[in-house]
């Protein structure tokens, strides 16, 4: 997997499918779909410089990531208050198809990633 962009309340992840990625149907896995959309959600929620982590995630899946093909993961906040917050992932494959739809719940905690010039 590789970040493709980050902003506030958003990030882009793309991942390539390879062979050992695939299940016994010759498609790719559903844990790794679920693990790409699970990584985008974690770059958006955490883009504000404070730590956050999931609450609750599901995925849907809707048509299979094949063999050999990109999937791009985009996520995008959907909702923020206070300390929770919804993220939207769509994973969609090469020729733009929707493969996957992902929701995540988000909890902020204490913390940053790193500190802030404040001057």
């Amino acid at each position: 997997m590789s970040l493709v962009s980050i902003a506030p309340g958003q990030a882009t992840m793309r991942m390539q499918v390879t062979e050992h990625h695939l299940n016994g149907h010759d498609i790719c896995h559903g844990g790794f779909i679920f693990t790409l959309a699970d990584s985008a959600f974690a770059f958006a929620c955490n883009s504000y410089n404070a730590s956050t982590v999931a609450q609750q995630n599901s995925v849907s899946y809707l048509t299979p990531g094949l063999p050999d093909e990109t999937l791009l993961a985009r996520a995008t906040e959907t909702s923020k208050s206070g300390r929770n917050g919804i993220y939207d992932v769509t994973v969609t494959g090469q020729d733009g198809r929707v493969v996957a739809e992902f929701r995540g719940c988000s909890r902020t905690i204490r913390g940053q990633h790193f500190d802030e010039d404040k001057g």
